[in-house]
């Protein structure tokens, strides 16, 4: 009889290259099933997400005309594929993951909550990032720049849950755990990148000082006045909360450098609304 792992290969393998198939089977995952909490409502982030990846392309088959990314798809696949493997084994007597993300998957199946949801979702995520690093060399450099960005801001929402002091500070930290919560669109619409990057994949013809130009004010302030001042600290703490010591390689003195140069990291000091960053930061202090 195949594993739960071969199972769950099978079918992410099937819905490759198929977008519709593949936004189905990441829907199917939260169905509520008999005799265990209801999930359904944790989806939201995770579709919203992947709406938006569709929406640029990023899913499209390899061989057609205009193809997608293989990096994004094998992130993504490796999430798939964590979940699945997690249910299906819950499913079975056989309690034998594949690799420590599937277990967190399990941990969250079995008690639902926004913390075991992030910490779920980001093992898998930050393995995906880990295993496929090689692939992001093919990727053009504003996407690169995308990538590291994405990886920071689902960093963030979950220190806003686990850690909110951490994320916000001594004076907002109160509103950490309902901001970051995957079921509210409130984290959704941070974490859906829709508010940075144009729905369109690849990015040829754009550069990165347009991108951060057209980033609106919300994304802006997040970005540069409360997420990038305290980088350093958010990825020290996911990686002892996710047991995986190796994201400290995708972090360099408070930049992101997971795909983007240490050389270029000016990207990540705002030259855009200086002055209301600096506010956001002061409200914020840690």
């Amino acid at each position: 009889m195949p594993s739960a792992a071969d199972r769950a290969e099978s079918a992410i393998a099937a819905a490759r290259g198929d977008v519709g198939r593949r936004l189905g089977v990441a829907a199917a995952f939260y169905d509520e099933q008999p005799g265990r909490p209801p999930i359904r409502g944790y989806r939201r982030a995770e579709l919203a997400f992947m709406r938006w990846q569709a929406s640029r392309g990023v899913f499209a088959s390899l061989d057609s005309a205009r193809p997608g990314s293989s990096w994004w798809q094998a992130v993504n696949e490796g999430l798939l594929r964590d979940a699945w493997e997690a249910r299906l084994l819950l499913d079975t007597a056989a309690r034998s993951p594949s690799r420590p993300a599937v277990t967190r998957w399990g941990e969250f199946l079995q008690a639902p909550s926004p913390r075991s949801w992030y910490r779920a979702h980001n093992a898998s995520i930050v393995a995906g990032y880990i295993q496929h690093r090689h692939l992001a060399n093919a990727e053009l450099p504003v996407e690169r720049f995308f990538m590291d960005v994405a990886l920071g801001r689902v960093l963030f929402v979950h220190a806003l849950v686990s850690d909110p002091r951490l994320a916000l500070g001594r004076w907002l930290w109160p509103f950490g755990r309902r901001l970051g919560d995957p079921r509210w669109p409130g984290a959704n619409l941070y974490l859906s990148m829709r508010n940075v990057l144009p729905d369109r994949y690849p990015l040829t013809g754009i550069t990165i000082d347009e991108i951060l130009a057209a980033e609106n004010a919300v994304g802006r302030l997040i970005d540069y006045g409360v997420l990038m001042p305290r980088a350093q600290a958010l990825y020290e703490f996911a990686a002892e909360d996710l047991n995986e010591p190796a994201l400290l390689d995708f972090i360099a003195h408070g930049n992101l450098v997971y795909a983007w140069p240490y050389e270029d990291r000016a990207v990540w000091i705002s030259r855009h609304a200086v002055a209301a960053t600096r506010l956001a930061a002061r409200v914020t202090p840690r």
